[in-house]
């Protein structure tokens, strides 16, 4: 799981006291879980206006493609939901409609050619924590700018 800056990075190196060392670890991510669900809980806590998830999927889509302008598909389409339980207005369900179309892709568009598209899937490991990261961050500060 991806969570911003806030999900730590536990390595425990093959010497010495191993098993303490993944217990003090195991501890460490514990720790960072709760943090974690408290700004869950605190999302789903906060309903988001049809502007402000407009600016959400705006800001995600900056992110993907660098330029708005250059993004094949609409932000009306990374926020449309792909299963009944996926609307809702609060800034956790709109994150995670987000990240789910964008990781997913497959969603049809134009591209800068104008020629029908479709966008990909995030596959690669990089890519994949790269996009999270920089949606956990954008959920983070509408969180904390609407609190």
């Amino acid at each position: 799981m991806v969570f911003g800056q806030s999900f730590g990075d536990v390595r425990v190196p093959h010497k010495g006291d191993v098993i303490g060392q993944v217990i003090e670890g195991a501890y460490e991510v514990l720790g960072i879980f709760d943090r974690v669900d408290n700004d869950l809980d605190t999302m789903k806590c906060i309903s988001l206006t049809e502007g402000d998830q407009e600016l959400f999927a705006r800001a995600a889509l900056s992110y993907r493609y660098e330029y708005e302008d250059k993004s094949p598909i609409t932000p009306s389409q990374v926020l449309r939901p792909r299963r009944r339980e996926d609307y809702g207005t609060d800034l956790w369900t709109t994150f995670q409609r987000v990240q789910e179309n964008m990781i997913k892709g497959g969603l049809p568009g134009r591209s800068a050619t104008g020629k029908n598209t479709r966008t990909r899937a995030v596959n690669g490991i990089d890519g994949d924590i790269k996009l999270n990261r920089a949606l956990w961050l954008i959920a983070h500060e509408f969180k904390n700018r609407m609190k």
